[in-house]
């Protein structure tokens, strides 16, 4: 259940395949990690017993307030710089200068997958309900442990695979002329989830 939930592309996905398309794999596994860590939290919390990442709880509602607005920022963003970054050179030699932007660019990918993973309420729901199946009497702590470890080795394996696929510039530069487009409906898609999530609260 847990990795049939990855396969499906959320705010995550393009956040990390965007990432890769313009900056290469390297810079976009900091998100992958913050993606990852950010997950962890939530699966320690989960199996933890906290009753507050229920659905309908005030910080279940704080954090889907928030996450639209992060969704919004997000996918403004997209629209807006959707194809004015260069895809990545494979002949780029590297410098200390070109080193420290890297390093840069790393940790705002980083910080950017974090607050994606994080603000997202349907991890907090997703993981409090995997906690709940998974916590039938006679499991122990071991268990619980196993639980949490794989699910976030398999978030990063898998958010680290996208990243090396999308982020290989020979594969990039043979629908370049389609990456805007990529972009522009990333970008919409995104918009479109928070306008739909924050309508529904409002119902």
């Amino acid at each position: 259940m847990h990795f049939l939930a990855l396969l499906s592309p959320g705010p995550d996905f393009f956040l990390i395949a965007r990432t890769a398309i313009h900056q290469g794999w390297r810079i976009a596994s900091g998100a992958c990690i913050g993606v990852a860590l950010a997950n962890g939290i939530y699966i320690a919390l989960a199996f933890s017993g906290v009753a507050e990442l229920q659905s309908g709880s005030v910080l279940f509602q704080v954090i889907q307030v928030a996450g639209c607005v992060f969704l919004l920022y997000v996918g403004a963003l997209f629209v807006r710089h959707a194809g004015a970054a260069a895809l990545p050179s494979m002949a780029e030699q590297p410098t200390s200068a070109s080193a420290h932007r890297a390093s840069s660019r790393w940790a705002r990918a980083f910080a950017l997958g974090g607050m994606s993973a994080l603000l997202n309420p349907k991890n907090a729901l997703f993981y409090a309900s995997l906690a709940a199946m998974l916590s039938v009497p006679g499991t122990t702590a071991g268990t619980r442990v196993f639980y949490g470890l794989w699910m976030f080795s398999v978030v990063l394996g898998w958010d680290l695979l996208v990243a090396g696929l999308v982020g290989r510039a020979s594969v990039m530069r043979r629908f370049s002329s389609a990456l805007p487009w990529i972009e522009r409906l990333s970008g919409v898609l995104l918009i479109a989830l928070a306008l739909a999530v924050l309508g529904g609260m409002m119902l």
